[in-house]
């Protein structure tokens, strides 16, 4: 029995005592463990650990009163269920709560590896050592960081679910005359990580990247980094695939119609990413394509939106997704036919290679139109070949047009380190670069 296991028992029984058997709960208890390494000018400068167990509790009573309640005092069952209790009852009637899930098995017990539970600072400090070695000089920044989860859920339903999982991160840049290189990746296990590679991949980006200068506004073909690509996968499954966004009306996909480029594929596998096999309510996780040959089939749900649409929950409810909606945690993507960044430079006339995007912000939720810069590096392309660095870029691209049929016109291999998507702790996404014919470019930035 899982350490966490009696806290739920505890507090399904505090439940039962003080709400009475009408009511309905779903308690999950966390122990959490994480520790991060920092360096700045090639050096370690902070190593810090945290490590706690946590009980959250979603109360339902009186006709789908709700109200969710959560302590560190995980001994303390009957203070959290009397402050769920009295905060539910305070809270309208809600006719349209979806009651909890029927008792179902999950697939796995998550994503778990022993070592990287287990490491220590001098394994975080390796992969430091590892990254700046690799950047041959350069003064390089950027943090190594290790996480372990195991949780229980258990509801008055029946629901008894357990489940486990690992992360491990690198991110980390390297900079030169002032210009930045970056590289990062992550994976449910601290021996996946490349760290030399990494290391060099952002040097050859800053060394690549001195002297850049400022080019006139427009419409560019654009070769988009895997780091860059991530950014428009984070827009499609926070923004347009997500249930809550369509049954609000800020979605503009179209289920069932060709709204991509044929190229473009779409899957969420939290299975094979990092993650727990099952969602804050229980509901197991498991395999689901969102986007198939350029035409979105289906869309991330949990019980509430589930309910809304006349569909089955996708396990996909988190602690936010009352307010951001279920989002996918570790989506991939496929776009193209392989190869490197190189032969998608090499197929382009002229034009712009992205390696990364920020501070962006949407514009247009419903036609999914963001705006914000390019970072750690722009080259401007003629003939194939990088011609010369340029300087920081603004944009404004609705990314369903970018990603449109016929404007996909190729795409790299799948880069084998994947990223972290930054909008979410625990979250992992594996694309390619992709080629693209235009990009909007507004205006130059410094900074």
């Amino acid at each position: 029995m899982s350490a966490t296991e009696p806290l739920v028992d505890a507090v399904l029984e505090e439940v039962r005592r003080q709400a009475g058997a009408s009511a309905s709960a779903v308690v999950r208890a966390e122990h959490a463990s994480s520790a991060l390494t920092r360096f700045a000018d090639s050096a370690i400068h902070q190593n810090v650990a945290d490590e706690r167990v946590s009980v959250h509790l979603s109360l339902t009573v009186e006709g789908g009163r709700t109200a969710s309640a959560s302590t560190t005092r995980a001994s303390d069952a009957g203070s959290l269920v009397a402050a769920a209790l009295a905060a539910a009852r305070l809270r309208p009637q809600d006719p349209s709560w979806p009651g909890l899930g029927e008792p179902a098995p999950v697939a796995s017990s998550g994503s778990w590896d022993e070592a990287t539970a287990a490491a220590s600072p001098d394994d975080r400090a390796a992969g430091v050592r590892a990254f700046v070695d690799a950047a041959g000089g350069l003064s390089c920044a950027g943090y190594v960081q290790t996480s372990a989860l195991t949780a229980v859920l258990g509801t008055t339903a029946g629901q008894l679910v357990r489940g486990a999982t690992t992360s491990a991160t690198c991110d980390g840049i390297a900079r030169l005359s002032g210009a930045d290189g970056v590289a990062r990746s992550m994976s449910a296990f601290l021996g996946d990580l490349s760290f030399a590679a990494l290391g060099a991949r952002a040097a050859a980006k800053a060394r690549a990247g001195v002297d850049a200068r400022p080019v006139e506004p427009g419409a560019y073909p654009v070769v988009l980094e895997p780091a860059a690509v991530t950014d428009l996968v984070a827009a499609l499954v926070t923004g347009q695939l997500n249930g809550k966004a369509v049954v609000d009306g800020t979605s503009g996909i179209r289920l069932g119609s060709p709204q991509f480029d044929a190229a473009v594929t779409l899957v969420d596998d939290p299975l094979g990413g990092v993650g727990l096999p099952f969602d804050t309510e229980g509901t197991p996780t498991g395999r689901l394509e969102l986007v198939r040959d350029g035409v979105p089939v289906a869309l991330t749900t949990d019980r509430r939106t589930a309910a809304q649409l006349g569909r089955s929950s996708s396990g996909h409810a988190s602690d936010g997704s009352d307010t951001w909606g279920p989002v996918a945690t570790s989506p991939s993507l496929a776009g193209g036919s392989g190869g490197s960044v190189d032969d998608l430079v090499a197929g382009l006339e002229r034009g712009l290679l992205v390696s990364d995007f920020w501070y962006t912000r949407v514009v247009d939720p419903k036609r999914s139109v963001w705006t914000g810069l390019t970072r750690n590096g722009v080259w401007l392309v003629e003939d194939g070949r990088l011609a010369a660095p340029v300087s920081t870029l603004r944009f404004t691209q609705s990314y369903l047009e970018a990603l449109a049929p016929g404007a996909v016109t190729a795409g790299s291999d799948v880069d084998p380190q994947p990223q972290r998507l930054t909008w979410q702790a625990a979250s992992r996404v594996a694309v390619p670069a992709l080629r693209l014919a235009a990009w909007n470019i507004t205006g130059n930035a410094t900074g």
